[in-house]
This record gives structure tokens, sequence and C-alpha cells, in this order.
């Protein structure tokens, strides 16, 4: 299986939560890590909290563009953005955006989404999955289309073109990562994403399905990217890292999930305790 080297730096990123966090405290704690040398920070796209919606929540798009600017190597990505909360059109252009903003940095996660209290609080439409399968992969088709500069026409069942154009084109165009947990998600991934975006059950699950897929369909696992989320579990507000492997031995846990089959790692992150866990690991890289 091709991949990278254990030779090279781990590839080891960081989900800082959005959900009862604040903007200063989501960019203070990029800024750090960013110091620290970890690889890049990815955030989440909600707008309201679980069980609780009375707690601040961090809006994805506009956080990571303020850790553009606030930060100097880290990469950036979304993990993931929801198809259904924001037209494909608009996230075309703020992806190239922040791509040249950040000195490309970005990488663009996709997914279908999900919590449907979420959508009906907001207005926003949720059709059945089915539905949204479909739209993420037009999304995907349109995303693409207008990273080409335009004019751009096409036809669509949801997101038609017509005379479309998008300047400037990126010197560096950003990844498309396809966020999946089911085998149909896995197969869309590898038809067409630059990669996957997956959690760690579903991974240690589907990967077979995913590399089968890519081979099926002509592709090199050289030319995939996967993404892979650990350390999910658990509550805002509460530390999530407490004897974490990624904390007391993160090479030796970096090499375990190399040697898996990922080619990068997402620690997920909600507490400044969490975060100064991770910094004081970086010493045992």
């Amino acid at each position: 299986m091709a991949g990278p080297s254990k030779e090279e730096a781990p590839r080891i990123g960081v989900a800082l939560g959005s959900i009862g966090a604040t903007p200063q405290w989501w960019l203070e704690s990029a800024i750090r890590l960013d110091a620290a040398g970890y690889r890049a920070l990815w955030c989440w796209d909600h707008f309201v909290g679980g069980g609780d919606r009375t707690v601040p929540v961090v809006e994805q798009w506009t956080i990571l563009s303020a850790a553009a600017g606030a930060t100097k190597n880290i990469r950036l990505g979304t993990f993931i953005t929801n198809v259904m909360n924001r037209h494909p059109t608009v996230v075309a252009r703020m992806a190239v955006t922040l791509q040249e903003a950040s000195g490309g940095r970005f990488t663009l996660g996709l997914g279908i989404g999900g919590g449907e209290k979420e959508h009906v609080a907001y207005g926003i439409d949720f059709p059945e999955v089915d539905e949204r399968v479909r739209r993420l992969e037009e999304a995907v088709a349109v995303i693409r289309a207008l990273w080409g500069g335009g004019p751009i026409t096409r036809d669509g069942t949801f997101y038609p073109l017509t005379e479309a154009c998008a300047r400037p084109v990126p010197d560096s165009i950003p990844r498309i990562l396809i966020g999946a947990a089911a085998p149909r998600g896995v197969r869309l991934a590898a038809r067409i994403g630059d990669g996957w975006a997956a959690e760690q059950p579903d991974f240690e699950k589907h990967l077979g399905l995913y590399l089968e897929t890519l081979e099926s369909d002509g592709k090199r696992r050289a030319n995939a990217w996967i993404a892979l989320g650990v350390g999910g579990t658990g509550k805002s507000g509460k530390d999530n890292l407490d004897e974490s492997p990624w904390v007391r031995s993160p090479l030796e846990e970096w090499q375990r999930w190399l040697e898996a089959g990922a080619d990068e790692v997402i620690v997920t992150v909600r507490t400044t305790a969490d975060v100064d866990a991770l910094i004081t690991a970086r010493d045992r890289w």
C-alpha cells in the first residue's frame, strides 16, 4: 500500500471543537498548535449545540479564515462542511479565497450532513439521505468546474450554472476530501474525491471497500488521501486526552495508524487542558 514513509514527520493534526467554544479560545489554541508544529487545524460545521442549544458555537468558515491570518505554517481544513448549509458555488468561492489567503494551506472536506434538528431550527432543507448524496455528488462537480475559472454553463438537478465565472483561478487547487461513514458514501469518496475523511471505527470497517473502489475506478492509492479522525467521542467542555496515546506515545500511535493505512490523523480537542497536553506531547515526536 503506497503512502508516506515512516521517516517523514508525523502527520498529526487537530480538530478544535467548535461547540461550547469561543472565537477567542479557538484562535488562541490555533496559534499555540501552529507554534508547536502540528500539521493541520480542522473545524466542524455546526451552527448550534447538540443537547444544549444555548452554548456558544464557533462558525466553521469564519474561524478558519481568521486562523489563516493568525497562523504561519499549519494547514487548515473543514472536517467537514455540510453540503446542505451553503450553496456549492459559494463554497467554491470561499475555498479559493481561503486557499489564496493562506498561501495554499487549505483542504476542503465535504459531506452530506446530519443533525436534522439543527436544520429545522435554521430553516435549512434536510432531504432524505438519497437526495443529500446526489446533492453532494453534483456539488463536487460544480465546485471543480468553477475552480477552472469559467465561464461555465451546465445542467444540474440541484445546481445548474449559466455563464458562471470564478476568478481568480487558484494557483493551487484545494484537495477535496469526502466525509463518509457508510458503504455508499465510502464508494462515493473513492469515486469523486481526492480522498476520504473518515472516523476511526468507520475507517477500520470500510478501508477495504475504499481501496477496492479506487482500484475498480482505475485510481492509484498514492493519489488518494485518507484523513482519519480519532478521539472523537466525549463532550464539549470535558477533557478528552487524559491518558491518551496521542499524549503518552504520539510517535508510536502515529506509526500504528500509518501502517493501518491512514495518511494523516486528526485528534479531537475540546479544552485548554487538552491543548496543553498536545503541546507537551510534541516533545515526544
